[in-house]
């Protein structure tokens, strides 16, 4: 039985690092990418809710994609500055989905916001700045 709702599929672009945090799924949608968990107890701290620091990571995935990928061809950035509001929990087996806005993608940084969901409830929200890799 699959873990993800529909219209989920595993993420397309991994690393170690995301393989390790995973499995990371995504969606794409008419608004762009929305990036989705569902929470493990992995993904926890001592208190059983979501790690900030998923979160957190969950954001720069789904920020940074979002944006790169916004422009033909891709645009190859790096997170220079990225910030975090907590306003609610994910818990143990709850499915998280990040919806991204990306703001502009220029010649020299891009900016990008997102919302974390667990069901119709926000919990958090981050934006962030990435700036271009010159080629």
């Amino acid at each position: 039985m699959s873990n993800e709702p529909q219209g989920f599929e595993p993420l397309s672009r991994t690393s170690p690092f995301t393989d390790l945090l995973g499995p990371i799924y995504q969606k794409k949608d008419p608004s762009g990418l929305i990036i989705g968990l569902r929470v493990e107890e992995k993904h926890c701290n001592a208190r059983g809710i979501a790690h900030g620091g998923v979160l957190g990571t969950l954001a720069d995935i789904a920020m940074g994609y979002s944006a790169a990928f916004s422009t033909e061809p891709p645009t190859p950035i790096v997170t220079a500055s990225q910030t975090m509001d907590y306003v609610g929990k994910a818990e143990k087996g709850d499915w998280v989905e990040v919806y991204t806005d990306v703001q502009k993608v220029g010649g020299s940084m891009a900016f990008a916001n997102c919302y974390f969901h667990v069901g119709s409830k926000r919990i958090a929200r981050a934006s962030a700045v990435f700036s271009v890799i010159a080629s």
